[in-house]
């Protein structure tokens, strides 16, 4: 059983989380608080393994608090916030100082039920979940190199990833070591609405390649990385020799909008051969049957090792499938990738 403090300064959010996730046999929801105070105090009675924490209360904000708990008691932290474009910022700076995951609070079409599974599998998932020493990311620390080939050579090529808890930062370490002439790149990582724009301009600032929210229409192309916007599937698409993707919504997959299939499986059908494929650390099996469909359809294919993922989820499922080519480690992936190319 998995016990679980909610700590949010509303009553009606606790509330609702408490129902919905006691709906869930695997989890429990031990406590509530309505301040890290209160919370500090929980989190020495209860021994919870995994805590929700919204980022702006009274008298301690989320983020102060998750520094304080990083420092003295490390333990699985969910972000759950009103993501607004300051709170986007600031569920930035959550995960970059250790909170595992960020969901944004239900409203507008993102339903309580919704919130509830998508919650209780963020759950599953921090509970499994591993601890790394982040690395300094600088713009200077690109290593992936392309060998013999000049940048019109790989016009035709895409890169396609997907990953979900512990993604924030592994793409973050794979991105900055992709070189300016490298293929274009599409990637899908679970996060929710305005969270993706606020990312992928803080990639665009480390790396050497361009990276920013994909939007309807928007080319791939050599030297830019498009990231799927939150609640909405990105898919490729291609016309003539020109590449670009599709931003639409859709039921969730694998409770996930955007879902890494849903993407693998139009890379699959619009890039075939010309495409590789990479699967990093989250909980679930989504893109499993994605990275299938894109060796199926003669790509080359990459998961990231056990040692190195924050939850060997996603890779472990894909690997099961016997449609992976190399399980390497993290550091090893951008690399990897461009000897594929």
């Amino acid at each position: 059983m998995i016990r679980v403090l909610v700590v949010d300064d509303s009553a009606i959010v606790r509330k609702i989380f408490t129902e919905e996730l006691s709906k869930a046999p695997d989890i429990e929801v031990v406590g509530t608080a309505p301040d890290p105070f209160v919370a500090r105090d929980k989190i020495l009675e209860l021994k919870p393994d995994v805590i929700t924490l919204d980022i702006e209360m009274p008298r301690m904000d989320g983020i102060t608090f998750l520094k304080k708990i990083m420092a003295q008691r490390p333990m699985p932290v969910i972000i759950v916030s009103s993501l607004t474009p300051k709170g986007s910022t600031m569920a930035m700076e959550a995960l970059e100082n250790g909170a595992l995951e960020v969901l944004a609070k239900p409203g507008g079409s993102f339903s309580v039920g919704e919130m509830g599974a998508q919650l209780a599998d963020k759950i599953r998932a921090a509970a499994k979940a591993r601890f790394f020493k982040r690395p300094t990311i600088t713009k200077s620390s690109s290593t992936a190199t392309m060998h013999g080939g000049s940048i019109t050579q790989t016009t035709n090529k895409v890169i396609a990833i997907g990953s979900s808890t512990g993604g924030t930062e592994a793409l973050t370490q794979i991105l900055t070591q992709m070189p300016p002439n490298s293929p274009g790149i599409v990637i899908t990582q679970h996060r929710p609405a305005n969270f993706t724009r606020t990312f992928a301009e803080r990639l665009n600032t480390l790396c050497h390649i361009k990276v920013k929210e994909g939007a309807d229409n928007d080319s791939v192309v050599p030297g830019t990385c498009l990231i799927a916007p939150g609640n909405f599937h990105m898919l490729l698409k291609r016309s003539g020799a020109r590449y670009y993707v599709e931003i639409k919504t859709g039921p969730m997959v694998h409770h996930q909008r955007p879902a890494v299939d849903v993407m693998f499986n139009s890379v699959a059908k619009y890039a075939g051969g010309n495409a590789v494929g990479v699967i990093l650390t989250g909980m679930g099996a989504d893109g499993a049957a994605g990275i299938k469909a894109m060796k199926e359809a003669g790509a080359k294919t990459i998961a990231q090792d056990e040692d190195s993922c924050v939850v060997f989820g996603m890779p472990k499922e894909a690997i099961k499938t016997g449609c992976v080519d190399k399980v390497i480690t993290l550091k090893k992936i951008p690399q990897g990738i461009m000897d594929m190319i």
